[in-house]
Order: structure tokens, then sequence, then C-alpha cells
């Protein structure tokens, strides 16, 4: 993620490797392999759809959050998508502190959703298959730090069996060339980013950081999930 002049100077780098990344990624996703770029088989065990219109909460991290923010924004049921801070000590971190990787913090989106219109199964359906690579450990694309790690948040017994048990699914699918490092653990707290941070994507579509790493991922979404596809 770009942010300041020491970001901006690894702008090119991050650029390119965005190419490179997503390029490798859709061959990968033709061939079976570990990328998040092609809908993955859904959940065998999910909540069953509500019956009335209501809320629910997931969070979830996959690397920097302007295009995990931006996946679920588009997606059919979800009611918002706010980036933040889970899985550190710190109370009230701020981006700055997060990004030197000592908060414990993951970049982490909360989605509140209607569980009537989408489950939580098939928002990791979502997770898995285009906002991010879960093989990739302690990084994403060109993000590299504990910050940019693979997380689900669980905030009931239920959302954990749930991800544990797509993930053993999908392991034993043998869907990804390479191991899945998506850790499972309790929710302890979410704080919300920045309000610079918040709608990034949506706000800035000419960022060559949004371009080549996380529009691809709505595109995807879009190709892959029509079902799922808000129409926003």
């Amino acid at each position: 993620m770009s942010r300041g002049w020491l970001r901006i100077v690894a702008m090119v780098l991050a650029v390119l490797a965005g190419v490179m990344v997503w390029r490798a990624r859709n061959e990968m996703a033709a061939s079976g392999g570990g990328s998040g770029a092609a809908a993955l088989p859904a959940p065998v065990v999910d909540e069953a759809k509500a019956a009335g219109q209501t809320k629910e909460t997931a969070v979830v991290a996959g690397g920097c959050f302007w295009g995990v923010q931006a996946v679920f924004q588009h997606v059919k049921g979800v009611i918002s998508a706010t980036s933040g801070y889970s899985g550190g000590s710190v109370k009230n971190p701020d981006y700055q502190t997060v990004s030197m990787g000592a908060t414990g913090h993951a970049e982490s989106v909360q989605i509140v959703y209607d569980p009537s219109q989408v489950t939580y199964g098939e928002l990791l359906r979502v997770f898995f298959s285009v906002a991010h690579d879960p093989t990739e450990l302690n990084r994403q694309g060109p993000d590299e730090g504990t910050q940019y790690r693979s997380v689900i948040f669980y905030e009931s017994d239920q959302q954990k069996k749930i991800a544990e048990g797509y993930i053993a699914q999908l392991e034993q699918a043998g869907v990804y060339r390479h191991k899945i490092v998506t850790q499972v653990v309790g929710l302890q707290a979410f704080y919300p980013a920045e309000g610079y941070h918040q709608n990034y994507a949506t706000i800035h579509p000419n960022d060559p950081y949004i371009m080549f790493n996380d529009a691809p991922k709505v595109a995807n979404l879009k190709k892959e999930f029509p079902e799922l596809w808000s129409g926003k």
C-alpha cells in the first residue's frame, strides 16, 4: 500500500509487481493452482439463510484492506464493509503503527451483512476465491509483513465451525498448489481505520495500486459470482 513519500518511491515497483502477480495468478487458476482468481466449491458446512431480514457481522483479513473492502462492497446482501485493524494487543491503533508490524494487528475488514440474502459460508467462499490468496504467508502481492496476514476472526462457535470446515474442505479437495495459511482466531476487537482509508478503491480508481492489485479482484467477483454481484 503506498501512503507517504516512502511508499511513493516504491509505487513503480508495486505496479510492476502487481502486473506480474495477477498474470501468474490467472495462469495458476487455469491449472487449478492457489490463485484466488476462480470460484471455489461452495462450503459443505454453512448456516441456513435467515427467514427474515436481519444483520450479522463477519471480520476477515487478507492483505491490504482497500481491495478486500472493495470486493465485499459489491457482494449482494452486504450492508457495509469497513476497513480497520484486528488481531493485535494495542488499543485504538493507527495506520502508521500498524504498518510498522509491531502492534500484532492485521489490516482487516468488518462486513455487516443480511443473512437472509447471503450466508457466512458464501462470504468465505468469496474471500478465498477472489479477495485474496490464502496460501501467502504474512504477505499479499507487493505487501509484506504480519499486518497483511490471512485471518478469519470468528465471533461465534458457528462461525468458527464454518471457517475451519471450509478450510479443511478446500485442503482435502486440493484446490491450491500450496497449503492454506489462513488463521482462524476469535475476534477480540475491531478498530475502524482512518477516514482516508474508507472506500479508497472507489474514490481512487486510477491509483496504480488499485488498478493493478484491487480492480482485478472486483472484476473477478463479477465474473465468478454473478449471483452474488450486487450491481453497485
